[in-house]
């Protein structure tokens, strides 16, 4: 942006101490100021304004009305300011041109910018000039406004290992720095099957965080609907309310809780991640004068850095509950903790499971292959949860079958005890399967065998596998193909069989497919009824509650 600016003359006058805080002034221009691109006159005005704002360069503002070209209806980009709202783009409508997202219009302004509300800025680029006549703009000099805030988010910040004491360390920080601040949230959404996000919130009155989890159904709650976070979240803009006031139009229905615990004013604004992801950090006050601009100044300043930290957090977080979604928690750890390169692993003794759903072919057909896939995901769930329960691992599903590890450790008879366990477990646990899709019976052919196992990365250069090899895992899943001939629900090896284990029927050495050497193998009967569920008591924070993430 070119700025043609008389010398020898001098602006308004007006006093200007040096201000350590943010600060934002805005100003009138004497007579006639123009703009023009290429030598077309796009405005011109004797009632146009210039902003000062930290950090950023000086700003002029035209009334619409003052424009000589047309603007098109406002476009979907938008961005947010905590002094002076929320900004919409248009397009310049030209001769012979359409300039995208050339201008911005602050309809609706916060208090601090109240006297650009309806004004026009320009986007500056090397052809739009500015003639400001007799004007000379000269900015106030604002200084250093965020040094210890910056030097603690540089230097000590980087240290602290999760984002809920981040939280409380940041709120503690700007208390420190004299922000007025009573409450403060951060909302950032995760990539996890279970949950839509983490939602951290520090409050003042007690000086600790608490976070919650919320569950997908968050999108469809009524609360999560009508509240500043899906505001933000959604682009449109940020949010900005002096709470101890009469409401305005656009009131969400948050403020009122907040208003009856004392606060007097409230931002929520956007807090974007590198991949374009809009996350929302809010805060709010319970001085009487709500937040300074040197208070919301400090934060916005700094926010583009807090919002880093929280993108590490759960870049984390992400790839944690990826890894433990798709090859199962124990797998997930060993390869965050560096088990990545191919041909890389540990041998263990372990107790392999391969259970099988049996008429796959036939469900498909009878069912359709939604509905298919809605029984299949639900076996899987089943079958998952049992051999969680009885500390075994999924390491994959193949087609319509199960692969469990119950590694040995010190105690080889427990592992194959929980392998034999969970088999059992889940024959009569898919009886309410088969009801639910209104089936007559629904069966699943399992494979045992115990032995050493490589449990490590196999694959291409590019695409690699965690998973178990050698004899054992070949061993049981022909031991579950045999089972599936025969009609026998679970067979299993004989070194893999507990010594305490009665319900057994010997099957004699069976010559497998692929296998040498005879397997000397048993059938055993499964459970009559399914076990009861497990209660699952969170250590790691409160429950999944779509509500609680709606302030």
């Amino acid at each position: 942006m070119n700025v043609h600016v008389p010398s020898g003359h001098s602006g308004p006058n007006r006093s200007d101490p040096q201000n350590r805080g943010y600060g934002i002034l805005v100003e009138p221009l004497r007579g006639e100021v123009q703009v023009r691109r290429n030598g077309l006159l796009l405005a011109k005005s004797s009632r146009a304004r210039v902003m000062y704002e930290t950090r950023l360069p000086p700003t002029i503002y035209f009334p619409k009305s003052d424009l000589m070209v047309d603007l098109s209806n406002k476009v979907g980009l938008q961005t947010f300011c905590p002094f002076k709202g929320t900004a919409c783009y248009h397009d310049l409508k030209l001769k012979d041109e359409r300039l995208d997202n050339a201008v911005w219009v602050y309809e609706n302004t916060l208090p601090e910018a109240a006297q650009i509300a309806g004004h026009v800025g320009f986007v500056p680029d090397e052809v739009t000039e500015f003639d400001l006549g007799d004007n000379r703009v000269a900015p106030p000099e604002y200084g250093n406004i965020s040094g210890p805030l910056i030097d603690w988010l540089l230097r000590q910040a980087a240290f602290i290992p999760t984002p809920a004491e981040f939280t409380k360390a940041l709120s503690d920080k700007l208390l420190e720095q004299g922000v007025y601040l009573s409450r403060l949230s951060v909302l950032a959404w995760s990539l996890h099957p279970q949950i839509a996000g983490k939602n951290f919130i520090w409050e003042r009155a007690t000086g600790e965080v608490n976070t919650y989890a919320p569950s997908y159904e968050i999108y469809e709650h009524p609360a999560y609907n009508a509240s500043p976070l899906r505001h933000v979240s959604k682009g449109l803009g940020g949010v900005r309310h002096r709470i101890d006031q009469d409401q305005s139009d656009d009131t969400f229905p948050i403020l009122s809780d907040l208003r009856a615990a004392g606060a007097t004013d409230y931002v929520a604004m956007p807090l974007p991640f590198s991949d374009g992801r809009i996350n929302v950090l809010t805060v709010a006050s319970d001085h009487p004068d709500g937040f300074s601009t040197a208070n919301l100044g400090l934060i916005f300043e700094c926010s583009a850095v807090i919002a880093r930290y929280y993108e590490v957090f759960m870049q984390r977080e992400n790839a944690q509950s990826l890894l433990e979604t798709y090859v199962g928690k124990r797998t997930g750890a060993r390869v965050l903790g560096g088990k990545i390169r191919r041909g890389e692993g540990d041998e263990i003794d372990a107790a392999i499971m391969f259970c099988d759903l049996r008429g796959s072919t036939l469900l498909e057909e009878r069912l359709g292959r939604r509905d298919y896939i809605k029984l299949l995901n639900d076996f899987f769930d089943t079958a998952s949860t049992i051999v969680h329960d009885h500390g075994g691992e999924v390491l994959k599903f193949i087609g319509d079958a199960v692969l469990a590890v119950f590694p040995a450790g010190a105690d080889a008879d427990l592992a194959r005890a929980q392998a034999l366990k969970s088999a059992r477990s889940i024959v009569p646990a898919l009886a309410a399967i088969a009801a639910e899709h209104q089936l007559e019976d629904l069966h699943c052919a399992s494979g045992i065998s115990y032995g050493t196992v490589t449990y490590g990365n196999v694959g291409s250069r590019e695409r690699l596998d965690f998973t178990v090899i050698g004899q054992a895992a070949n061993i049981a899943a022909r031991l579950g193909d045999y089972g599936k001939a025969l009609g026998h629900q679970i067979v299993v090896s004989e070194n893999s069989l507990p010594q305490a284990c009665q319900d057994s029927l010997s099957l004699g050495a069976l010559q497998l497919h692929n296998v040498t050497t005879p397997v000397e193998s048993f059938a055993v009967r499964p459970f009559e009824t399914a076990p009861p569920p497990k209660v699952q008591i969170a250590t790691d924070g409160p429950p999944p509650v779509p509500v609680t993430v709606v302030k």
